[in-house]
């Protein structure tokens, strides 16, 4: 009955995680409180064409060797023997003393001190393997009839749940690299603005940062960024590409690709409020002479004011055909001058401190 609840209790705990740190780390302290395991990880595949495994959480102790160290940055080897047999395995693999027995599947894990080890396979619904949990000590241990079972039990259940979310995490990041391509694609054709996408990226996630923003608002902030000028498909080249300056027409079609950069991002389906907020808002000023709809004040959203200065900096600080670059300083005392009528007057203030360093006064 305390396993099924205590199942039960972790399930719960998975099925609320927005991300697999969060899922698995309350199964992998279950299991070194109620086994004789002193450490448990949880790694997952990187990327189906390479299958290199790195890992994503651990709990317990772990050894602090520099091999230790080294796996936790680099990740598990390509053709490890033990994945290769968790490919082919119904259920979990038990190792009682890997020194002594000298098991080719467990090579490579003596060199990091362990010296019993379990694993369980964690799959997709299609049985591909997305990663496994591990147990293990540091002196050779025979694992009981128990501790097999609580092993079997939790991890069994928690896997189809863990390769949901590792499933779910792999869709968004095959969104994420879509994203960043649209974005790096409309470089090309405006050849003025190249490094742009990923420079303003970068700058909002610092922003976010500042701002302590959870992991899917920065998401949805750096999905935004990726796409803020998408619309810009939609300008005839004869306007994006004027190398002079733009009439009164001209600049009406330009200004056009903000609701066309809207319908196209949500038309994609899939973009949170945020990140279509940033398209729609990036152009607005906080003095309401902005565009497309005029808003001022705390009418732009936030996402918008943030990043219109990310926007405004990188402007400022490219070289055009047309202009010098500016130096960080003169951009950054031109955005101070601006406060309070194209910016945000706190986020101005915030955007100064985190470029200039100064992020202990930032709050």
């Amino acid at each position: 009955m305390l396993a099924a609840q205590s199942v039960l209790d972790l399930t719960r705990q998975v099925f609320s995680a927005s991300t697999i740190d969060q899922g698995v780390i309350p199964t992998l302290e279950y299991l070194i409180t109620h086994t004789a395991a002193v450490g448990a990880a949880y790694i997952q595949v990187t990327c189906a064409q390479e299958r290199s495994y790195r890992v994503r959480a651990t709990a317990g102790e772990t050894s602090q060797t520099s091999r230790v160290k080294d796996l936790v940055c680099q990740g598990l080897p390509l053709q490890t023997p033990l994945m290769l047999a968790l490919e082919y395995s119904s259920g979990c693999l038990f190792f009682d003393d890997i020194v002594t027995l000298c098991d080719t599947l467990t090579v490579g894990f003596t060199t990091v001190g362990v010296a019993s080890l379990a694993a369980a396979p964690v799959r997709a619904r299609d049985g591909e393997l997305l990663g496994a949990f591990l147990m293990y000590t540091f002196t050779p241990h025979v694992w009981q009839m128990e501790e097999a079972a609580i092993f079997s039990l939790v991890s069994g259940t928690i896997a189809g749940l863990a390769g949901r979310l590792a499933a779910d995490e792999q869709a968004s990041d095959a969104r994420e690299a879509a994203l960043r391509a649209m974005g790096l694609a409309l470089e090309v054709r405006d050849g003025e603005t190249k490094g742009h996408t990923d420079r303003v990226t970068e700058l909002a996630i610092r922003m976010a940062r500042a701002l302590y923003w959870s992991p899917s608002q920065t998401r949805a902030l750096r999905w935004g960024a990726y796409l803020h000028d998408i619309g810009k498909i939609a300008i005839p080249d004869a306007v994006l590409l004027k190398p002079g300056p733009l009439d009164a027409r001209e600049w009406t079609v330009m200004r056009s690709h903000v609701p066309e950069g809207v319908r196209f991002a949500t038309a994609l389906g899939f973009l949170p409020a945020t990140a279509l907020e940033m398209i729609s808002d990036h152009h607005e000023r906080w003095d309401g002479q902005g565009y497309p709809a005029g808003k001022a004040g705390n009418e732009i959203s936030l996402a918008g004011r943030l990043f219109a200065l990310c926007d405004v900096y990188d402007a400022l600080t490219s070289q055009r055909p047309y202009k010098a670059a500016w130096t960080a300083e003169a951009a950054l005392a031109e955005i101070e001058s601006q406060a309070g009528q194209h910016f945000d007057p706190e986020l101005t203030r915030l955007f100064i401190q985190v470029m200039t360093g100064d992020q202990d006064h930032a709050h």
